[in-house]
C-alpha cells in the first residue's frame, strides 16, 4: 500500500486547507485533484460543468482521480469525487481515505456562492439535499472519519498526523 492520505468531504469542509498544512507537517507532496483537472483541461471547474453537464464532469473527475498514481502525498479531492466508484476504489488501494465531517450548518456558513466554487448541484437541488445525498457516500468510502466541528485546522491536522503515524504512513 502506498502511504497517501486522501481527504474527502463536502465543499467547504477544509480539504485543501487542511491538506496543505498536513503535507507540510508530513513532508509529503500536496495534490488538489480539482487543480489537476483544471490543468489537464485548461478550464476552471465551472466551465467544465457548464460544458459537459454534471454527469460529464463527474466522468472527467473519475477518470482523472482513478489515474492519480503517487506516493507520500496528501490528496484533497473535489466534493463530488465520491460519485466515481473506480476513483474511490483506487484511492482506497493507494492510501488512507479520510472523511472530514462537518455538520450541514457549518458547511452552509462556509460555502457562499456555489457557482463560483464549481459545485456539482442539480437544478432544483438545495445544498441540504446535496449534503444528505453525499454524506452516506463519504461514510461508505472513508477508512477514517474525523469530526471537524469546533476544531481548529491545527487540531484536525494533528489528529490526522497521529492516525497516519499509527497506520505506518
Amino acid at each position: 500500500m502506498n502511504n497517501n492520505i486522501i481527504l474527502i468531504g463536502m465543499p467547504g469542509a477544509g480539504k485543501s486547507t487542511i491538506g496543505v498544512v498536513l503535507a507540510k507537517k508530513l513532508g509529503y507532496e500536496f495534490i488538489d485533484s480539482d487543480i489537476v483537472i483544471q490543468n489537464k483541461y485548461k478550464k476552471i471547474l465551472q466551465e467544465l460543468i457548464n460544458e459537459h453537464g454534471i454527469d460529464g464532469f463527474e466522468k472527467i473527475e473519475n477518470d482523472v482521480n482513478k489515474n492519480l498514481n503517487t506516493k507520500n502525498s496528501v490528496i484533497a479531492t473535489g466534493g463530488s469525487a465520491i460519485y466515481g466508484k473506480e476513483a474511490m476504489e483506487h484511492f482506497d488501494s493507494i492510501g488512507t481515505v479520510i472523511y472530514l465531517n462537518l455538520p450541514y450548518e457549518e458547511i452552509e456558513q462556509r460555502l457562499g456562492n456555489l457557482e463560483e466554487r464549481g459545485v456539482t448541484i442539480k437544478k432544483g437541488q438545495t445544498l441540504k439535499d446535496l449534503y444528505n445525498e453525499r454524506t452516506p457516500l463519504y461514510k461508505k468510502y472513508a477508512n477514517v472519519i474525523i469530526d471537524c466541528q469546533g476544531k481548529t485546522i491545527r487540531e484536525i491536522v494533528e489528529e490526522i498526523f497521529v492516525i497516519s503515524n499509527s497506520q505506518g504512513n
